[in-house]
């Protein structure tokens, strides 16, 4: 797991980082080319990886910080669904 220093101030990045980067518009983010997609899409399953070790080592210690636990599930649930939002920018539209 990473940490970030912002403000003076350490973040490890599995529990603050945005899923949304400064500029982007929710799921309207800009991107030149499929390169810058297909490279933020690895740094979001890589995070949701890192996610999934940190809550299955969280979990099964006695106390477990229940509103920690929430925090990481949560934001695991919403690095899946951007992550579900640049694989489906990588294909292409197929009418049905």
């Amino acid at each position: 797991m990473k940490i970030v220093i912002r403000g003076g101030c350490a973040y490890h990045t599995a529990l603050h980082p945005p899923v949304v980067a400064a500029g982007e518009t929710g799921t309207q983010a800009m991107f030149d080319t499929e390169e810058e997609i297909r490279a933020k899409l690895s740094e979001l399953q890589e995070e949701h990886r890192d996610l999934d070790e940190v809550i299955a080592r969280i979990e099964p210690t006695v106390p477990t910080d229940e509103l920690l636990l929430r925090r990481l599930k949560k934001r695991k649930l919403l690095l899946k669904d951007r992550i579900f939002q640049l694989e489906s920018m990588l294909e292409p539209d197929i009418l049905a």
